[in-house]
């Protein structure tokens, strides 16, 4: 029998887009080595502000399509400060393909590892592990400038549209409880916590009203509530107490970056962008370019993504092997954390980005 094989579509991006997604590669494939059972063949696309300067162009000439037909999108980052579109907003066809390929459901991780300087003094904080889950081509980002939909833009008055859809929102809230379920499967508490700010928002209130609904069809799963602001501070009084959030996507964006800081840092900033048919995985971190190709940036942000990638294509496919590959990948950066094998720059330690590459295979080869 043929071993099943994956086509991913690679997008290095701009600065340190290009480090991080050699690490993950490297990463990835030395999982699939270990574990066997598939394989994968990696298709790069051309994109970002460097690709922009050169060309006038934010993605090749059939990208996007490139991007549709493979079985999964890895992203490094976009974006040069110095690099901008006519309109001064920052390249990003990174949106784009959110809202081409309807990528509702936005996987931010959020999880303590041992030896990470921890943000918060209380004990408590080395047991953080919860999902921040984004809606991530509609609420405010639904009139980014990227997409062309500001109703109102004189120069007196720019206007943009918070946009909620039953559709989407549907689908998001049974994402939301379907992951917690099968979080709980594995002993996390499985409670969904619905973020909004519904006591001023019609948009929020819809959203809330939404999320009661579909709450019905998971009665084992708890349920709660937070106004986005009383969930801000409560990231910094009781993260631990938090196993899912799901929230508006301009809310997702600001609270997943807090969070985020909590565990580390952006460079431990995972992040997966799932629609119906498509899937994109990249860091959440920006591109830094300032460090680029120094070896000084932390991988681990986009290898954890990479780690997703492989978790989302096991969904997809039904294959254990890659469900396999993705937990190899998680418990060897555990495992090198716990033994203080993993000692990234970002966090004031000796390694760059190559040495804690490299450390991971290490640690997946053992």
């Amino acid at each position: 029998m043929a071993i099943p094989s994956f086509q991913i579509a690679t997008i290095k991006g701009d600065g340190i887009g290009i480090d991080v997604t050699d690490a993950t590669l490297a990463v990835i494939d030395a999982a699939q080595s270990r574990v066997g059972g598939f394989s994968l063949r990696y298709r790069q696309i051309l994109a970002g502000a460097g690709y922009y300067q050169e060309t006038g162009l934010d993605i090749e000439a059939e990208g996007e399509e490139m991007a549709g037909a493979a079985d999964a999108i890895f992203l490094g980052a976009i974006g040069l400060p110095s690099v901008r579109y006519e309109n001064g907003t920052e390249i990003s066809p990174h949106l784009r393909l959110r809202d081409r390929f309807q990528l509702y459901a936005g996987i931010r991780p959020i999880k303590a590892y041992p030896n990470i300087p921890q943000k918060l003094s209380d004990d408590r904080a080395a047991a953080i592990d919860m999902i921040i889950l984004r809606e991530s081509t509609e609420g405010l980002f639904y009139s980014a400038a990227v997409h062309d939909r500001c109703p109102v833009e004189t120069d007196d008055e720019v206007q943009d549209t918070l946009r909620i859809t039953r559709k989407t929102t549907e689908k998001l809230h049974d994402f939301a409880f379907n992951m917690a379920r099968k979080r709980k499967e594995k002993g996390s508490r499985g409670i969904v916590t619905c973020v909004d700010k519904a006591n001023v928002f019609k948009s929020m209130a819809f959203f809330r009203k939404i999320f009661d609904e579909r709450s019905r069809a998971f009665p084992d799963i708890e349920k709660g509530y937070n106004y986005v602001d009383a969930q801000a501070l409560d990231l910094i009084r009781k993260p631990w107490d938090f196993d899912i959030l799901v929230m508006e996507n301009m809310f997702g964006d600001i609270l997943s970056d807090l969070a985020g800081g909590l565990v580390g840092g952006m460079g431990m900033a995972a992040c997966g962008e799932i629609g119906d048919n498509h899937g994109l995985f990249q860091p959440a971190h920006g591109t830094a370019p300032d460090i680029m190709g120094l070896d000084k940036a932390n991988p681990l942000a986009a290898i954890l993504s990479g780690s997703l990638m492989l978790d989302y294509l096991a969904d997809k496919a039904g294959i254990q092997a890659l469900s396999d590959a993705a937990d190899v990948i998680t418990d060897a950066i555990h495992s090198g954390f716990f033994q203080n094998a993993i000692r990234p720059a970002e966090f004031g330690g000796d390694m760059g980005t190559r040495a804690v590459t490299q450390e991971i295979i290490r640690q997946i080869n053992s």
